[in-house]
């Protein structure tokens, strides 16, 4: 049973009505039931993903506004109530985060986790790009086979695992003269043996890869279906979505790609590991800020 159910009929009722209707309640008890709400949720992520971050609520906070600029600069200032996924492609931090804006305006961190984005040095390896990437049925996902690559490895995770596409987007490719070219976007679980180890420091050809426990977590609750789901309602079958989903009562439809810019790791982000090694990868160099 989803944990949002757990709530008193009337919250429910509440919430169903703001969210449907837009009419007016009593503002406190929509926040109350809305607070609720997220900090099921919260406990939720906390129970089914790993390689999870401790982000002090400082941080949290930053974040936040990171995520609200980002929209504002892509003039997406006008959102219905929705879940988004926030990364911060820096070397110091490499980590996904689950942010949600519920109706009454607040806004709520479910949880965040380390990831790899894009390594450059390496031909056809890009640099993850910034922005706001919409989730939409003109990319479809698709599901991962589960088979290896020639070097014993499963480059999209387990099988049956979703691959989340955001389309061609225009990225600085990472080889030769630099320079900018269109890559494919997607994020992805990884290996789970030999490459999940490395999240936290960037690894990938440009595209995210995340925990295979967050996978399924954006895939069986919906975070980012707010698209797909409005499809079934008008009589669609997408083959892509799990029959037994169990969506958030916020679904939403952005992936933003941020660069905080973080000079040094802090305590709380994860120093990826070698596997059959007992040390850590190193610590990327701080980052020194430009001369102003």
């Amino acid at each position: 049973m989803s944990l949002h159910l757990t709530l008193s009929r009337r919250q429910l009722c509440l919430l169903a009505g703001c969210l449907m209707t837009g009419c007016s309640v009593d503002a406190a008890t929509v926040a109350d039931a809305a607070d609720e709400v997220m900090v099921g949720w919260s406990q939720q992520f906390s129970r089914e993903v790993e390689h999870r971050l401790e982000v002090p609520l400082t941080d949290q906070q930053r974040y936040i506004a990171l995520l609200q600029q980002a929209l504002t600069d892509a003039k997406l200032t006008d959102l219905a109530a929705q879940a988004f996924v926030l990364v911060d492609r820096s070397p110091q931090i490499q980590a996904a985060m689950v942010i949600v804006r519920t109706s009454n305006g607040g806004w709520y961190w479910l949880g965040a986790t380390a990831v790899s984005t894009g390594k450059t040095g390496t031909i056809d390896h890009f640099l993850t790009p910034l922005g706001v990437f919409a989730h939409t049925l003109g990319n479809p996902d698709f599901r991962a086979l589960g088979t290896f690559n020639k070097n014993h490895i499963r480059g999209y995770g387990l099988r049956g695992r979703r691959v989340f596409d955001f389309g061609w987007q225009l990225a600085e490719r990472g080889w030769g003269k630099g320079g900018t070219s269109k890559m494919r976007l997607q994020m992805h679980a990884t290996d789970p043996r030999v490459l999940e180890p490395r999240l936290g420091g960037v690894a990938s050809e440009g595209c995210i890869r995340i925990p295979d426990k967050l996978n399924v977590f954006l895939d069986v609750h919906g975070i980012l279906d707010a698209d797909y789901e409005a499809a079934t309602v008008i009589g669609d079958t997408l083959w892509v979505l799990k029959p037994n989903r169990q969506t958030i009562p916020w679904p939403g439809r952005y992936l933003v790609i941020v660069d905080s810019q973080t000079a040094e790791r802090p305590l709380w982000s994860t120093i990826p590991s070698v596997p059959g090694s007992s040390k850590p990868f190193p610590r990327p160099a701080p980052i020194t800020p430009p001369l102003v």
